[in-house]
């Protein structure tokens, strides 16, 4: 049976026509994640058959994992089930190579997203039904996930500067997808790791979600309703951080003091939504109750620094910076300038300018083999003329460079001879005066 042509309505379809009226514009471009699977397929016939009288722009994108050995075949099927329905299909291989930290299903769901960001697309849709929806809830349940965790996916997200995600058939039972894809005679592939018990998702699947819908026959609405009560819940708890936010927070900075200052939960609540912000992982309850005690906690002079994901979250007074981690950097290393207006230094997170101009600056005419290089302890350095030289530390911590800017902080030399330091000047002695051609050397980071 042609698949596209229209039967009589039913809840499937006017939930799915609902959800798109609602969300999609007409004339937006929507690409379907079509697996091959009953749920996608059916997806991507619902896009096709809606595009007769609503304009859209359809396309498709499958991902090929790599891991089972009928992956081709899938691919395959997937390119000649759009090519039967005039639907335009990008196909991506994806390599797991971080499916030992993260686990397969975790690895794989971030190489799929990773690559439907890039998609020249207004919305990607996606075939979640209200069973994923349960399922998920159940998970992050014996995960033991918070209030955001526990909301489950919402019919529609968006965010800047990607295409939207789009899952119109969220309160539609799988059951119900099934029999539409039955009536119609469709075809669709079974993916055999679906049978496999060792996955969580599966395990629940099979093994104790038939047991609950024995005692409980409408489980999965009534999941739906609490993850729908929890999500309003998590959009206050939002709205509430957004609030704290204006007082503490200021790009990659928060306020200590003010964190210490209102109760616990609402802090932790507001750390979350800092670390949320610059898209890191959720930390544990015990892991966010530590950063939280240490950056609240420890003394003004204390240099706190705390790791997670990818991350550093430093304490200096009264503030915490979230940066990005370096490696640390081989204190024997040296670079040599060449003339050019520009030096990227990767190894400590930054790049030198060289402008030649008029003073203040250093004095051109004494410069000798400029190499840049770092700390090592006990430097000494007078950029102020009117006062005798003083330990490079000091003027670093009066300058209110913190810790961690100090290590990565490239001096300049002149030969042998320190002559100048970001952040705190030129030697006195290489000081150019008025009328002199001068270098003007300055340092800039990703911070």
């Amino acid at each position: 049976m042609d698949a596209t042509k229209t039967l009589p309505p039913n809840k499937l379809q006017t939930t799915f026509q609902a959800h798109v009226s609602q969300h999609v514009a007409p004339d937006s471009r929507v690409c379907v994640a079509l697996s091959g699977g009953v749920d996608s397929v059916v997806l991507l016939h619902l896009f096709a058959q809606l595009r007769s009288h609503y304009p859209l722009t359809l396309s498709a994108i499958h991902i090929h994992h790599g891991i089972s050995l009928n992956a081709d075949a899938w691919a395959q099927f997937c390119q000649q089930i759009c090519a039967e329905l005039d639907i335009p299909i990008q196909t991506y291989r994806i390599s797991l190579a971080r499916s030992a930290e993260l686990g397969l299903e975790a690895a794989a769901r971030l190489a799929r997203y990773a690559q439907f960001r890039h998609q020249p697309a207004d919305f990607i849709a996606l075939a979640h039904h209200r069973d994923d929806q349960a399922e998920t809830f159940m998970l992050q349940l014996l995960r033991g996930a918070g209030v955001k965790g526990l909301s489950g996916m919402p019919v529609i997200r968006q965010q800047s500067g990607e295409p939207g995600y789009l899952r119109p058939l969220l309160d539609v039972d799988r059951s119900d997808i099934l029999d539409w894809a039955k009536q119609r005679q469709l075809q669709w592939i079974e993916d055999e790791s679906n049978q496999d018990s060792r996955y969580a998702r599966n395990f629940l699947r099979h093994e104790i979600l038939p047991l609950l819908n024995q005692r409980y026959p409408a489980w999965r609405a009534t999941i739906a309703r609490s993850a729908q009560n929890l999500a309003e819940a998590a959009e206050l708890l939002d709205e509430l951080a957004q609030l704290d936010a204006a007082h503490a927070i200021r790009d990659r900075q928060i306020n200590c003091t003010y964190l210490a200052a209102i109760t616990p939960a609402r802090a932790r609540n507001l750390l979350r939504y800092f670390l949320a912000l610059h898209d890191l992982a959720m930390p544990s309850q015990i892991q966010l109750m530590e950063m939280l005690e240490q950056l609240t906690h420890a003394g003004i002079d204390s240099h706190i620094a705390i790791d997670h994901d990818g991350h550093t979250l430093h304490r200096y007074r009264d503030y915490g910076y979230l940066l990005k981690q370096l490696p640390v950097p081989d204190r024997a290393s040296r670079w040599h300038w060449q003339g050019e207006t520009q030096l990227t230094l990767p190894e400590l997170g930054g790049t030198l300018s060289f402008e030649r101009e008029g003073a203040p600056g250093i004095d051109l005419r004494r410069l000798n083999d400029i190499n840049i290089r770092l700390r090592q302890g006990g430097e000494m350095f007078r950029p102020d003329c009117h006062r005798p030289n003083r330990r490079l530390k000091t003027l670093l911590q009066t300058a209110n460079i913190p810790p961690w800017q100090r290590e990565h902080t490239p001096l300049i030399y002149s030969g042998d001879t320190l002559i100048h330091v970001p952040g705190i000047g030129t030697a006195c002695g290489w000081q150019a005066t008025p009328g002199d051609l001068a270098l003007c050397i300055s340092w800039h980071t990703a911070d």
